[in-house]
């Protein structure tokens, strides 16, 4: 196997326009969690190449300057597969001028899709959601608990498996293996096993052998290239105390 580094996600997009995997309406995994661990500067790369009518499957839409806020402004996103996206004003504006298409899901069930289409699970069920407007036009079954065993309805749920991923993590070697930073690791595993190309942006790259193998959280088989960026690291929102 040899090295998955790319000089820079520029190049990185240009290669996969040309082979046909960078295309108009696909499905764009990305991980992080409101500004944590987000891959900020592939999110950059990729509005600057144009591509257009994208289905992003991410746990919130950043803010309105960074992150997928971004390929939001610049009207680069069809829909978003969502849980949380109190926090971009032009999020919600697009979607009460439908201008966007979304799709909400409990932030756990959200987690279970992504990573049920990672392990080839096209279909689950889950208590969350029943009798609200998430479980709408969803089949619908009983089951008795495992913890008591009395029935009770469960929701389908589909997996989710894009066409792109695009991961951010601390560390990563020439082979792809991935460390991410304590809470940035958030849905950055998942959305590294469930895509067909899969690019992560890290903040150091490490010879090949040198992490050890317990702590690695994404083997390199599940990677395709590897960036090695600057990051900003912006706040979402910060709270201090008082003097």
């Amino acid at each position: 196997m040899g090295s998955k580094i790319t000089q820079n996600p520029e190049k990185c997009f240009s290669d996969l326009r040309e082979r046909g995997i960078l295309h108009d309406g696909m499905m764009c995994m990305v991980g992080g969690f409101g500004l944590c661990g987000i891959p900020e500067q592939l999110i950059m790369a990729l509005r600057d190449t144009g591509v257009k009518a994208l289905t992003c499957v991410s746990n919130n839409a950043g803010v309105d300057d960074w992150g997928l806020g971004l390929l939001l402004q610049s009207k680069q996103i069809k829909k978003m597969i969502s849980s949380y996206v109190g926090e971009n004003e032009e999020f919600a504006r697009q979607y009460l001028s439908n201008e966007l298409e979304v799709e909400f899901n409990p932030q756990g069930t959200l987690a279970e899709r992504v990573r049920a289409g990672g392990a080839g699970i096209p279909a689950f069920y889950t208590a969350t959601g029943v009798g609200t407007i998430v479980a709408e036009g969803k089949e619908t079954r009983t089951f008795n608990t495992p913890n008591g065993g009395q029935e009770r309805p469960f929701v389908m749920e589909t997996g989710l498996f894009g066409d792109l991923a695009l991961v951010k993590a601390a560390k990563g070697d020439e082979f792809g293996n991935l460390v991410y930073h304590r809470t940035a690791r958030n849905f950055n595993p998942e959305m590294a096993c469930a895509a067909r190309f899969v690019i992560a942006e890290v903040d150091e790259i490490v010879p090949a052998g040198s992490l050890d193998p317990d702590e690695i959280h994404t083997p390199g088989n599940y990677i395709d290239r590897i960036v090695q960026t600057v990051s900003e690291k912006r706040i979402e929102q910060r709270t201090v105390s008082a003097e």
